[in-house]
């Protein structure tokens, strides 16, 4: 039993602590190799196409929205240049993404100009053939689209003509051309979760099988609590919500030693609430003091 429970704590223990691995290991890639891990560079032509073909489908309702005055919006003043009416565009996706921000008159007609430049930029090439720059700008526009559709959805301010199919199934295309893991990066965050497991185990099962109750952890109290850490972790996991296997293993354990009335050891107790309480704003101030520093620091060699 503690056999097949401990192999589903570590299943979502790796289905939940890996993320923040691969997260920072993508940011990172993305950040320094921009030619290669902006775009998914494996996605298929098939794929490159259907994308192209949902984002020019979209161009064209918002385009039919206008010419039929179905929504209040206006074309973007484009200065003699195309340059000019995309860089407006992203100003004003941007402007609109902002969590205070609402719907404009031009928003709509940005999200046109930003769809119809991504067809532009695809349209008779492959994501290899585009250079570094164009990959990097591609990777912007479809974060400022996909956010854009996303919290027009959200704020039910879609256009009524405007296909709600085609919409998720662009957004879902558009997902899978930047939101993609390799594989050689799993593998690795793999490997590195169970060698720090195996090489800091101690402290952790010492904390949790000992320290948290006055008696040590039976077997069956070991059992219920590991099923309670697994079915809370995956479900944190499919509902996308944040949490700390070591907290939520803990709090399992602390509620066994409850039920079986052996009592808690109230210091250890005490330490991990405050863990919990104080972690977020520390880490908050700790962030704007880094912050701070640098920019002084910014300000101090006179690089503005």
């Amino acid at each position: 039993m503690l056999i097949l429970t401990c192999t589903g704590v570590s299943f979502a223990h790796g289905s939940n602590d890996g993320q923040k691995g691969i997260g920072l290991i993508m940011l990172i890639l993305v950040g320094i190799l921009p030619g290669l891990y902006a775009l998914n560079l494996n996605l298929t032509s098939e794929s490159i196409s259907q994308l192209t073909f949902s984002a020019q489908t979209i161009v064209n309702q918002l385009e039919q929205i206008e010419q039929d005055h179905l929504y209040e919006i206006n074309y973007l003043p484009v200065d003699n240049s195309q340059i000019a009416a995309n860089e407006q565009a992203t100003n004003e996706l941007s402007r609109f993404l902002k969590t205070s921000a609402d719907i404009s008159e031009i928003t709509l007609t940005a999200l046109a100009v930003k769809e119809r430049k991504i067809t532009e930029m695809l349209a008779g090439a492959s994501l290899t053939g585009l250079s570094t720059p164009q990959r990097a700008q591609l990777r912007s526009d479809v974060y400022l689209i996909s956010s854009t559709l996303e919290k027009l959805d959200r704020l039910h301010q879609l256009p009524i003509a405007l296909d709600t199919d085609i919409v998720q199934t662009h957004r879902c295309q558009l997902a899978s051309l930047t939101q993609f893991i390799p594989i050689w990066v799993k593998v690795a965050v793999a490997i590195a979760l169970g060698i720090g497991t195996m090489v800091g185990w101690k402290r952790i099962v010492v904390t949790v099988g000992e320290r948290i109750g006055k008696e040590h952890l039976t077997y069956a109290q070991g059992a219920s609590a590991e099923l309670v850490a697994m079915g809370t972790i995956i479900a944190a996991d499919q509902l996308g919500l944040p949490v700390s296997t070591t907290h939520v293993l803990s709090s399992g354990v602390a509620g066994t030693m409850t039920a079986n009335g052996s009592g808690l050891q109230i210091t250890t107790v005490r330490n991990i609430l405050l863990a919990w309480i104080l972690t977020l704003p520390v880490c908050i101030g700790l962030g704007g003091a880094t912050f701070a520093a640098g920019l002084a620091v910014v300000h101090l060699l006179g690089f503005e």
